[in-house]
This record gives C-alpha cells, sequence and structure tokens, in this order.
C-alpha cells in the first residue's frame, strides 16, 4: 500500500484490495468481487478497467482474473484480449507509478512529515528557552526540584497578612491589587470595586453553580 502505484491518484487503495481478492480466489464477476473486497460496484468497474489497461487483470466472459505475474506489477498482453482494451503490460510497481504520474510520493511525503517533525522540535525548544529554569536542591539525600516564581508571583516580602501588595518603593499597599492564597497577582481595575474577600466569595458561588448544574 506504501508504494507509488497504490497512491490516491495512482490506482488507490481500491485496486490493491481487488488484487488482493483475485489473488484468493480467482475468476470472479463484478458482483462477487463487490462482496468479496468490500469495494463499491462503481469503484471496482473503476479499478478493473484501469488494472485492465496495464494489463495486470484480465476479462474472460462475465469474470475477472490477475495475469500470471501482476502480483509484481508485471501485466501480460492476451494473444485474443476478451476486452475491447488494448492493455500496454506493466514491467513493475516503478513503471505503473511512472505511468499514472505518483512517482516519488512516497518520498516526498516523508521528506514534508520529517521537516514538519523538526519544525515542531525546534517550536518546543524556542519554548524551552523561554520558560524559566528549576531550581534542584539536596535535602536529606534526596534531589527536590523546586520549580522557579512565574511572572505573576511575588515575594512574600511584598504583601501582608491581609493580602495587600505592598509598594517595594515606599512599603505602602497597592490599592488595586490583591495576592491569592497561591501567590498569584491579581488586579482589581477601577471598573471593579468589589473587594478580594468578596471576589473569593463570588469565585465561590461560581463553583457551587456550575458544580450543582452538572
Amino acid at each position: 500500500m506504501g508504494h507509488d502505484a497504490f497512491a490516491h491518484h495512482g490506482l488507490g487503495s481500491a485496486a490493491l484490495m481487488l488484487i488482493s481478492a483475485l489473488h484468493q480466489r480467482p475468476h470472479q464477476t463484478v458482483g462477487e468481487l463487490v462482496a468479496t473486497s468490500s469495494v463499491s460496484r462503481a469503484t471496482t468497474y473503476r479499478s478493473l478497467r484501469r488494472l485492465a489497461e496495464h494489463g495486470l487483470a484480465h476479462r474472460t466472459g462475465e469474470t475477472w482474473a490477475l495475469a500470471p505475474r501482476a502480483l509484481e506489477g508485471i501485466g501480460t498482453r492476451l494473444a485474443a484480449p476478451a476486452t475491447d482494451l488494448t492493455p500496454v503490460p506493466a514491467q513493475g510497481w516503478a513503471e505503473v507509478a511512472a505511468r499514472l504520474g505518483t512517482s516519488g510520493g512516497a518520498a516526498h511525503r516523508k521528506a514534508l512529515h520529517a521537516a514538519q517533525r523538526a519544525a515542531y522540535r525546534q517550536a518546543l525548544d524556542r519554548l524551552t528557552e523561554h520558560r524559566s529554569k528549576a531550581v534542584v536542591i539536596v535535602r536529606d539525600g534526596r534531589q527536590v526540584l523546586v520549580p522557579a516564581p512565574r511572572p505573576d508571583e511575588i515575594p512574600p516580602a511584598w504583601h501582608n497578612a491581609d493580602g495587600r501588595v505592598l509598594d517595594p518603593a515606599t512599603g505602602r499597599a497597592a490599592p488595586d491589587w490583591r495576592v491569592a492564597t497561591d501567590g498569584r497577582l491579581i488586579l482589581i481595575t477601577p471598573a471593579d470595586q468589589r473587594s478580594y474577600d468578596e471576589l473569593a466569595a463570588a469565585h465561590a458561588q461560581a463553583l457551587s453553580e456550575w458544580e450543582s448544574a452538572a
């Protein structure tokens, strides 16, 4: 299936299913092939005609069979063709792919996927470079990973017990800022005059309502 001959614009996967069905049981009618290959009737007709064009399959009366070396992509020309087609025998799957214009498709896809994976790894590396590196300390003989503080975290000395943010320069509380229990900064804009406790209560109520609705 990975060969260029069976690419989307080549013989296609349906032809591979028909080849497998005819290999398992030669001389099948179109109706039988629809059942044994699980390919639709219209696609079966179209794929059989394409296989016949390359001498890979032949029709005798109402039944179809593979050429002797069809599994190798080598077609044969019948001495007295049973159809109105004039097959040009193929000499291998590579020649079939070349005739159908799908040569090199698999290699192109592999190169494209490799380039995409490389670009993805580069993007991950760039993201990693922007992350703060954690600190590893040794405690009781074990290595303990201490994550670096996030940009919205502030040192404990910069806020008081009430959650008010202290200006490092003046030591006074900044009226528009609060500190959450996880150490993250919360900005209270002039449009929102609620206190930190009111915001925390509103958040708890919203969570309760969400869980009740769920």
